[in-house]
């Protein structure tokens, strides 16, 4: 086992606070941007576009919870053996899980096994996922939230076992513009600027920035259309976001399903059918068409733009997503 003050120079270890082991914590969040810059001072991870969770690593025991606190072990039991180790200090980790089309991190076919919670069929999945850790947030007794975040990752690196399928999220330092360009001629998602002298704080901040290569956030689904021709299950999500206590409307989405998915949905919407719109402002002349929810389920959404009078240009369905409360999507706008 590492020891702490073996890790870091005196006056970094002096930061570090003795605290009780506390188990699941909110993980700190990004702030969207378009003002992409280069800083010594910063460092720029890859942006993998999958399910975001917080490890819990006590007395040889792992629990593995979505960012709402849903437990995902029998979801991913595979990452759960892989971080069983008695060997380990107790620690609280922050990470993504991940599965790959190819090259490049898949949210839809993450989707695969988001749904299960079997640990036996999740096991026997043909979509293989991995963990990437990227950040730590307690270590053997101590708390690291007010290290800065590059010691915090020399920390990470040293504590680990670093075996397939648990991986360490590398990252660059300085050149940001060049890296997100890259990663958009990659078809990745994009990057995340981090400010290196930063705290982890359990709340968004924007010492930590989200460069992205193509526009998509979380939306609630508020209603569908049916089906048409030889269309099953139903037509188009109708999707909006909160602006304080009001669901704004924010348009419709018609692709990105296939037909398992539509059929299965549709007996799932049907039962939490409402009489009346969740949405504040809906305005549409086909108003007797669509079928209104209670405004449970969150999707995530991909476009080209938002439009003047703040709706979707050609959006497109990239999954569901259930880590994240309705009530907490808002219109996510660069800073």
């Amino acid at each position: 086992m590492n020891s702490l003050k073996d890790i870091l120079e005196p006056e970094e270890f002096e930061k570090a606070e003795k605290k009780d082991f506390s188990g699941f914590v909110k993980p700190m969040l990004a702030t969207l941007t378009d003002d992409y810059f280069d800083d010594p001072d910063w460092i720029y991870e890859r942006k993998l576009d999958g399910e975001r969770c917080i490890i819990v690593l006590n007395k040889g025991e792992c629990g593995i919870y979505s960012r709402n606190e849903k437990k995902l072990n029998n979801t991913y039991p595979e990452l759960e053996n892989a971080l069983k180790d008695d060997s380990y200090s107790d620690m609280i980790l922050d990470a993504e899980i991940v599965t790959f089309d190819g090259n490049v991190s898949s949210f839809s076919k993450l989707q695969n096994r988001l749904q299960i919670k079997n640990r036996d069929i999740a096991l026997d999945s043909e979509v293989k996922v991995y963990l990437y850790i990227f950040d730590i947030i307690y270590y053997d007794s101590f708390e690291l939230n007010q290290l800065s975040l590059k010691h915090r990752k020399k920390i990470l690196k040293k504590v680990m076992n670093w075996e397939d399928p648990i991986r360490f999220v590398s990252h660059r330092n300085e050149t940001g513009k060049s890296y997100h360009e890259e990663a958009c001629r990659k078809g990745w998602e994009g990057i995340i600027a981090k400010d290196g002298k930063s705290n982890y704080v359990h709340s968004r901040s924007k010492k930590w920035l989200k460069f992205k290569c193509s526009k998509g956030q979380e939306l609630v689904i508020g209603g569908f259309s049916e089906p048409e021709g030889e269309r099953v299950g139903f037509g188009a999500m109708l999707v909006g976001y909160y602006e304080g206590d009001s669901l704004v409307y924010a348009g419709k989405v018609g692709t990105g399903f296939n037909d398992e998915f539509l059929a299965k949905w549709r007996k799932k919407f049907d039962n939490i059918e409402s009489d009346t719109s969740p949405f504040e402002d809906f305005n549409d002349d086909n108003n007797g068409d669509y079928h209104w929810l209670k405004p449970k389920y969150v999707g995530e959404f991909g476009f080209t733009e938002w439009t003047d009078d703040n709706k979707l240009r050609h959006p497109r369905f990239l999954g569901m997503r259930d880590d994240k409360e309705p009530e907490e999507v808002v219109k996510e706008e660069p800073k």
